[in-house]
């Protein structure tokens, strides 16, 4: 065999080696969907925006959130994570979203919330990608919360007029929101989902120690600058609209698409 001849065949087998680790790589990210161990606490937990409470001190945080493609793509140039408790009436959500300026406009129930910067939920109780949950709020504590009939991709509908009954939240923030003039730390959520809320679905109430459901967390985060006192979007010259809003998750959907439930996390009641 000649030189010629073995160099081509070992550069063809580096190909082949470069290639199924990058394509490996990439289906892990999406294939392999995080993991959370859920404590179930018997304590009282006050929703305030603050895990000054026992329970939320034992709760471990989830991984940092990525960006919802995964690996591929930057780091988010803002740190978010998240933790949850459970017991027979809620399941409780704390986030903490770093960010040095702190703004919000939207002050109407179920408007489209992430047109600010927002902090997502989404849940699918039995995980049979039908019929789940979205949940949105700002950083003045405007919600948004939807039932999906089913992945828009399947001619799902999404119903704006379903709401959680009972839902507790609150927003925490170490800094001032809509204050320019300021730099601010973070903003902390607190969320207390009425587990009455999923009995629609094909789960067993109350929920038991070892049930699984499907549930990423999601933050929208755009573009701003100051001018005149005020935060606004960088506008793309362009197209003369604001850039896209960066999308960073708990578990990397491999897409930019949030409804694609299959890909979600999992929670694991302990």
């Amino acid at each position: 065999m000649n030189f010629k001849h073995t160099l081509n065949t070992q550069l063809f087998c580096l190909f082949c080696l470069m290639f199924i680790f990058s394509f490996t790589s990439q289906c892990q990210e999406t294939a392999l969907p995080k993991r959370y161990l859920c404590y179930r606490t018997d304590s009282p937990i006050t929703i305030d925006g603050k895990a000054t409470e026992k329970s939320w001190q034992k709760a471990q945080w989830t991984d940092d959130f990525c960006d919802i493609e995964g690996s591929r793509k930057p780091v988010p140039r803002f740190h978010t994570r998240a933790k949850m408790l459970w017991n027979n009436d809620y399941l409780y959500v704390l986030a903490e979203l770093y960010e040095p300026h702190i703004w919000a406009n939207l002050r109407q129930r179920d408007t489209v919330i992430f047109y600010d910067n927002d902090f997502e939920v989404f849940i699918d109780p039995d995980g049979d990608t039908y019929k789940y949950y979205e949940y949105e709020m700002n950083a003045l504590n405007t919600q948004w919360d939807l039932m999906l009939t089913k992945p828009y991709r399947d001619g799902g509908k999404a119903l704006t007029e379903w709401n959680y009954d009972g839902v507790l939240s609150a927003v925490s923030v170490a800094g001032t929101v809509n204050n320019p003039a300021d730099t601010d730390t973070c903003w902390t959520v607190e969320i207390a989902f009425p587990m009455k809320s999923f009995a629609d679905t094909a789960i067993v109430l109350p929920v038991k120690s070892g049930n699984q459901w499907r549930i990423n967390f999601s933050r929208v985060e755009w573009k701003t600058y100051i001018e005149n006192g005020n935060y606004k979007k960088v506008i793309n010259p362009k197209t003369g609209k604001p850039f896209p809003e960066d999308n960073w998750v708990w578990s990397p959907q491999g897409t930019i698409n949030m409804h694609a439930p299959e890909k979600w996390g999992f929670i694991q009641f302990k």
